[in-house]
């Protein structure tokens, strides 16, 4: 793999890391803990997009939350068999840019007390109301969800129309599918120098 490829974790690149990692509990759309132990990875080419999002922010008094990043693709198929709708849930038989470590769930916060701002919908919530093209908000909900895709948008990712909370990289496929646990991630990071 070359070096925009390699798997990196994200407390490299983003300070501070705020995380509120819901598959790692029972509050989560499964009801299940799908994540033992978890760490929160990327490829490099999305960990350092991301960087340039947080910086940006800060200058704003904002911070990223983050909900979601790599996912192994044993989960993705956990999880549609819960919920087999593509608007939703990766059909395994193509995996997801969560899979590729392309992929984040975020949302914004308050820099100095990790308050989340008020959006749509809370995470994971399969309705219309989660779309981007959901109009029927109040002004202060509709505007964070702007400022949060359009600084997404502006260094690189790419919306998911279905959830407000989804950014990936374009073209994720161009990475390979990958079903690494947190505990291999973080020895291999080990082994890598940054």
């Amino acid at each position: 793999m070359g070096r925009a490829s390699a798997m990196v974790p994200l407390t490299n690149y983003l300070s501070p890391l705020r995380t509120d990692v819901r598959y790692a509990t029972t509050t989560n759309f499964t009801g299940e803990v799908l994540y033992k132990r978890p760490a929160l990875f990327l490829r490099r080419e999305a960990a350092e997009a991301i960087k340039l999002v947080s910086d940006s922010l800060k200058k704003k008094q904002l911070s990223l939350l983050i909900y979601d990043a790599y996912r192994p693709y044993s989960i993705t198929q956990k999880m549609w068999e819960i919920v087999p709708d593509d608007r939703y849930a990766a059909n395994p038989a193509n995996g997801s840019g969560h899979n590729r470590g392309v992929a984040v769930d975020l949302t914004l916060c308050n820099l100095a007390t990790g308050e989340p701002l008020a959006m749509p919908t809370p995470y994971d919530n399969f309705t219309d109301t989660a779309h981007h093209s959901f109009t029927n908000l109040p002004a202060i909900v509709a505007a964070n969800r702007a400022q949060l895709k359009g600084v997404m948008e502006h260094y690189g990712f790419k919306a998911l129309e279905t959830e407000w909370w989804h950014y990936a990289l374009p073209d994720p496929k161009r990475y390979p599918l990958l079903d690494l646990s947190f505990k291999q991630l973080k020895k291999l990071s080990r082994r890598h120098v940054p």
